[in-house]
């Protein structure tokens, strides 16, 4: 049986499937037999995180309907611990936001080039550049 830890390793509980099911189906129904499915790939674990059962009960809603997984990740995005501040390094700087900086400095990471992420495109313009490589290499794909 799996053990469940919220905050520290002395807070573990047992597993309980009917429960997280409850849970889930608060928001949309989800069959315990897509939970059982989802489970299969945290067999090899004893004990979990909490906040991997908030992930895959995320995914999980997110087959069914969108917004009932975004209320259910915000109602329980308490285990992930304490938000970070982001920090970027810019021009030598580590900085969280730019509004301290002189009018100089926000000119000069203005006109910085900014380099594209591959996760900051949408899956649409993603999917296209898959297919289009795909097809430049003669490679099946399937989108």
């Amino acid at each position: 049986m799996k053990n469940i830890i919220y905050f520290e390793p002395s807070d573990k509980t047992v597993f309980d499937l009917d429960r997280f099911a409850k849970s889930l189906n608060k928001y949309s129904k989800v069959s315990t037999k897509d939970i059982e499915a989802g489970l299969k790939s945290l067999d090899n674990y004893e004990n979990l995180h909490v906040s991997r059962l908030v992930e895959l009960g995320t995914q999980l809603l997110l087959g069914s309907d969108e917004a009932a997984a975004k209320q259910y990740y915000d109602e329980h995005s308490q285990y992930f611990g304490a938000q970070f501040e982001r920090l970027r390094r810019i021009t030598g700087y580590l900085v969280g936001s730019l509004e301290r900086w002189n009018d100089g400095k926000k000119a000069e990471e203005a006109a910085r080039v900014k380099h594209s992420v591959n996760s900051a495109i949408d899956d649409a313009t993603r999917a296209e550049r898959l297919e289009r490589q795909a097809v430049a290499h003669n490679i099946a794909y399937a989108a």
